[in-house]
């Protein structure tokens, strides 16, 4: 199970920290991280021969599981024809339009390589097209590592007590005004401020970066109230909920169109990938059709075109978001359960197919209640899972994620590991 012997030691030698991105260290739950020979289904495979269960999904990517024979099937029969023209394809134009008909909100989408990319390039559209510069986010909300919006941001900058990162300047910060997620008043006040000077409200629709926390009732109302109002865009982050909530999203749950939409993980079907999209009007400011510069070599990949449209079928087959809702609902219930019966201090928060059980005493609404869960508790439950061949994100503010690959028999295995676990950690408080 650890990650020992010579690959870890070139990893340490040739990469920061072993990683290429900071949480799969696996030093937030004292641990040493999964090297990964392979996937299969809803299963990894560790070079050392471990199995496990795997709840991590690729950071919530993987909607059909690994290795899907559908997607990487796809995938082949496209890499035979050339893996990158830096040129229009048919395929671009197909994901395209796969995703404008899925989300009403969408008219005209952009592909870049990242969901990072995506929020960089959604905040400079709503900057040209507002004349505006201040852009409002939330406390919490990860929106990839834009030098504006690491400012208070989730994910694992959040996972490793960074209050934001050095090498981002003070004059780029003083550009984002953040507010604490879920606080409809906190909101109202700095658009009466504020108001005249904002670009933008950038949003998590459902946060997913500081574990799952789902918008209060009236919220997402009020933001999309407000930013009208003011005259200012409002962007969903959609890199996580996107076409994993349903196929038009969290703005379809919840019944609130967003003038730009983020979108990553899914779309790519596994492979990288970021998109923003929205108004027709908004997006063709964007060049060549306007002034607002951006581009990129391997946007519109064939692969991950190919990869994201084997995805998206699958997601429209019959019944595909209501088997994920059932999977969804037993695990919670089941965890709900276990906690109970071990006594600990513990809520379970989901939404569809994400879910993260929180060592908290009351329920997660936003970052401040986020950071006074019980995070050695946690990692605790993270070893004591992985042992058991369940593996998990790590660390207590990201999500869990279920796919299509899972089984019912894979969550009750997952439940009994974790009641197994919980009493564990009872017996030693």
């Amino acid at each position: 199970m650890a990650a020992t012997g010579s690959l870890w030691e070139a990893a340490l030698r040739y990469l920061p920290g072993g990683v290429d991105s900071p949480v799969r260290a696996f030093r937030a739950v004292g641990d040493e991280p999964v090297i990964v020979d392979r996937g299969e289904g809803a299963y990894l495979v560790a070079v050392d021969g471990t199995r496990y269960l795997d709840y991590i999904c690729s950071w919530g990517a993987l909607l059909a599981g690994h290795a899907h024979p559908a997607v990487t099937s796809r995938i082949v029969e496209v890499a035979r024809r050339g893996t990158n023209f830096g040129l229009l394809s048919p395929l671009e134009v197909e994901l395209a339009r796969a995703i404008v008909e899925a989300v009403p909100s969408v008219e005209m989408i952009r592909f870049v390589n990242s969901g990072t990319e995506a929020t960089m390039s959604a905040l400079r559209l709503a900057r040209a097209a507002t004349g505006r510069s201040v852009v409002v986010k939330f406390a919490g909300c990860y929106h990839g590592h834009v030098d504006s919006l690491l400012v208070s941001a989730g994910s694992g900058v959040m996972t490793f007590g960074l209050p934001g990162t050095p090498g981002v300047t003070p004059g780029t910060a003083s550009d984002t005004l953040v507010l604490p997620y879920n606080d409809v008043g906190a909101v109202e006040e700095a658009f009466r401020r504020h108001g005249s000077e904002i670009a933008a409200v950038i949003v998590e629709p459902v946060a997913g970066n500081m574990g799952v926390v789902p918008p209060v009732p009236s919220f997402l109302e009020t933001l999309r109230r407000v930013t009208r109002a003011a005259g200012a865009l409002l962007i969903f982050d959609e890199v996580i909920t996107g076409f994993r909530l349903g196929l038009a999203g969290a703005q379809g749950k919840y019944g609130i169109e967003p003038d730009l939409t983020c979108f990553g993980k899914v779309i790519g079907g596994g492979l990288p990938v970021g998109a923003y999209g929205g108004r027709r009007d908004l997006m063709q400011q964007v060049a060549p059709s306007g002034p607002v510069y951006q581009a990129g070599t391997l946007a519109g990949n064939p692969l991950t075109m190919a990869a994201g449209l084997a995805t998206i079928e699958l997601a429209r087959a019959t019944g595909a978001y209501d088997y994920l809702e059932c999977l969804g609902g037993r695990l919670e219930s089941g965890l709900r359960e276990a906690v109970r019966a071990a006594g600990i201090p513990a809520v379970v928060q989901r939404v569809g197919s994400m879910l993260t059980l929180f060592f908290s005493s009351e329920p997660v609404t936003d970052a401040g209640r986020a950071e006074t869960c019980d995070v050695a508790r946690f990692a605790a439950f993270h070893r004591a899972m992985r042992r058991r061949g369940i593996l998990l994100p790590p660390s207590q503010f990201e999500a869990w994620f279920v796919s299509l690959a899972h089984t019912e028999d894979d969550v009750d295995r997952t439940v009994e590991a974790a009641a197994d676990a919980l009493r564990e950690i009872a017996r030693g408080a």
